[in-house]
């Protein structure tokens, strides 16, 4: 193909050719274009670099993929019409890894190679390049070579895990070790990063570390500048700013520094003789891109991993059904403590919905805070250690109901739940932001309301009147505490956003196990255990005092496996149990969200695979409808492309309503 010819040039025989990739969101043209080389770009573009050409009648952005000394396109051709930059960001790695995932999900090489190189800064591209910092003794610069030093004698906490020495000698020795780690509790899981991190710059080579949020972010920081000095690693993340952001992207792009680690914008990042790729707690639903092709960091660096033949590291508190199948795949290796070693560290955790626990409290069944829970957090401030109480939602009461009849309470105008932001505040909905003051039933006629859910706000105004003198902090989406000071404090989190405790708590309460457990989702009883295992990591072991309480029956599946510390257990099971159901990641599933007439137009025109399954509809947001399309793991390559193909027949019809085609999407329902 060729790009839109130009008039005020004629080609001339000769000229080199380059292969550019045109920044355009459409399906159809989701392949290379050819543009002749003008002699005055001949020296300075060359792959890698940003170019503008005409396409179609308009000057549009591109990245430069290739050079080629003539075309495959017998019509004429047009030049590039110039070059923004000679700075070559797009690595020939990250050109093969974007390719390889927009075809795993059904996506377009443009879209992907916008995630993976951040904006341009002009400013930033003409600051001198700074020298590399100067390693640590005995540990060699990104393009040293090896060096005999042995990785475990800096990496002592490893020795917990009785595979995890053997981890480091094989990242310092260069071999493409991958593990499934699951941390124990207590456990400075950054220093562990750290450790492995520092093992593979011993070797000679580089490392992509990917955490969630800022906070975890902050934490790998911070061991990393202890374990490999400052300056030999840059953070890359888009709360950074575009000027900060792009300059970390060209310290690792230019082979200034060996490490990267971030969010997920660093899952893309380019490094110099990759040797390791790790993720952190994969199983955070802020892992997944929100835009198109919509990927996972976690699918993203395995991928990398397998291109690179490097090593990875999944770990976390719990264990995702996805880190589980790389084990019993063989794909990757199981580092675990002994049971020995998990009991000594694990605090003592107890349910408040079992048999024993009713006999002695019958309110047990129905209290919010069991007379278990109160016991442990008076017992913990006693002892001036701090409590931990983890509530699933933010605000003072994000849902209520009538107190006659118990129907939720609606907005009259939008239907949308409502809704009190304080004791005082009168109730407002939550989607239109409308108040209403003077809510009527319309089932009752009622006009008194009750709380349906508590939030972390009213849980914490609860707790200050229940153990008076004692102070109580929140911390949520709105103010995130990272550290709390030992002594006699008690702090309210939502999920994601517990701080850690000098010396560890003294007490962990999981309130409100039901708003976790009954969502209608594939992954709620994963996801619970992830958010309790979290929770509970941070409290003291047993034999110093740490105590759990989980306000739940103690033979549910996940409350069985926060009892036992086993999450490998649990993701088993879970997988088990997907397997038998054909759900993912047993299975590879694509979900196709649109209009029923978008929808069915482009399944219409996908040439699915013969062994694909196309369940539903099943209702999306809005007016929309979902359909899901499921295929053996084998199959996964043709999915992708047919659904690719099919969206490239409808872009070329210029169908006008959209449709989103998402491959293995977190949530199917």
């Amino acid at each position: 193909m060729t790009g839109t010819r130009r008039s005020d040039r004629q080609p001339a025989a000769g000229l080199p050719v380059a292969r550019v990739c045109v920044d355009m969101p459409l399906a159809h043209l989701d392949r290379p274009f050819d543009y002749l080389v003008p002699a005055e770009l001949d020296d300075t573009a060359r792959p890698g670099t940003r170019v503008r050409v005409r396409f179609a009648g308009q000057l549009v952005d591109g990245w430069l993929l290739d050079r080629v000394a003539e075309s495959d396109h017998g019509g004429r051709l047009t030049y590039l019409d110039r070059l923004v930059s000679p700075e070559p960001v797009l690595a020939p790695e990250i050109l093969r890894l974007a390719r390889a995932v927009a075809d795993r999900y059904a996506g377009n090489l443009a879209d992907v190679l916008r995630l993976a190189v951040p904006p341009r800064h002009a400013r930033v591209e003409r600051e001198p390049v700074p020298e590399p910092a100067p390693a640590p003794d005995g540990v060699p610069g990104p393009s040293a070579g090896r060096t005999p030093t042995d990785p475990t004698a800096a990496g002592t906490g490893w020795r917990d895990y009785p595979a995890g020495p053997g981890f480091l000698r094989a990242l310092t020795a260069g071999r493409p070790a991958r593990a499934v780690y699951s941390a124990l509790p207590g456990e400075d899981w950054a220093a562990r990063y750290a450790e492995a991190i520092a093992a593979t710059v011993h070797g000679g080579r580089g490392a992509v570390a990917v955490v969630a949020d800022a906070r975890d972010l902050d934490r790998l920081d911070a061991a990393l500048t202890a374990a490999l000095g400052p300056g030999r690693h840059v953070c890359l993340s888009a709360a950074l700013g575009p000027a900060r952001r792009y300059r970390a992207f060209l310290a690792a792009r230019r082979g200034t520094v060996p490490v990267v680690v971030g969010t997920r914008a660093a899952m893309f990042a380019p490094v110099d003789r990759l040797g390791l790729v790790t993720i952190w707690d994969d199983g955070d639903d802020l892992h997944a891109e929100p835009r198109a092709p919509y990927p996972h960091a976690r699918e993203v660096l395995l991928t990398r991993a397998q291109l690179a033949e490097a090593g990875a590291l999944v770990g976390g508190w719990s264990r995702s059904a996805e880190a589980q199948l790389l084990v019993e795949t063989g794909w990757a290796k199981e580092i675990a403590a002994t049971r020995e070693t998990v009991r000594a560290r694990t605090p003592a955790i107890a349910p408040t919905g079992d048999d024993p626990q009713l006999a002695r409290d019958p309110g047990a069944a129905t209290a919010r805070l069991p007379s278990l829970a109160w016991t442990a957090a008076r017992s913990a401030l006693a002892a001036e250690t701090p409590v931990l109480v983890q509530v699933p939602r933010r605000g003072y009461l994000p849902s209520i109901s009538c107190a006659d009849c118990r129907t939720p309470a609606r907005c009259p105008h939008c239907a949308g739940p409502l809704a009190l932001g304080s004791a005082q505040a009168p109730p407002a909905c939550r989607w239109c932001g409308r108040v209403v003051a003077g809510y009527t039933c319309p089932h009752c006629s009622g006009r008194r309301l009750r709380a349906a859910v508590t939030g972390a706000r009213r849980t914490a105004e609860e707790l200050g009147r229940a153990f008076p003198g004692v102070p109580v902090r929140t911390s949520g989406r709105d103010e995130v505490l990272s550290r709390v000071p030992a002594g006699a404090h008690l702090v309210v989190a939502t999920p994601g956003a517990e701080p850690v405790a000098d010396g560890g708590f003294g007490a962990v309460l999981l309130l409100d196990a039901w708003a976790l457990l009954t969502r209608a989702d594939l992954r709620a009883g994963e996801e619970t255990l992830r958010r309790w295992l979290t929770a509970a990591a941070l409290a003291r072991p047993a034999v110093a005092g740490g105590r759990v309480v989980v306000v739940a029956d103690g033979a549910l599946v996940p409350v069985q496996a926060l009892l036992r510390w086993d999450p490998a257990w649990f993701a088993a099971r879970e997988l088990a149990e997907r397997r038998e159901l054909g759900f993912p990641p047993a299975v590879r599933m694509a979900s196709v969200t649109g209009s029923a007439a978008a929808v069915a137009d482009l399944l219409d025109a996908a040439r699915l695979p013969d062994t694909a399954d196309v369940l539903g509809p099943v209702p999306a947001e809005s007016d929309r409808e979902r359909m899901l399309i499921r295929v053996p793991r084998a199959r996964a390559g043709e999915l992708a492309a047919a659904l690719h193909a099919a969206a490239g027949v409808r872009t070329a019809r210029r169908a006008t309503e959209p449709v989103r085609v998402q491959v293995d999407p977190l949530a199917l329902f």
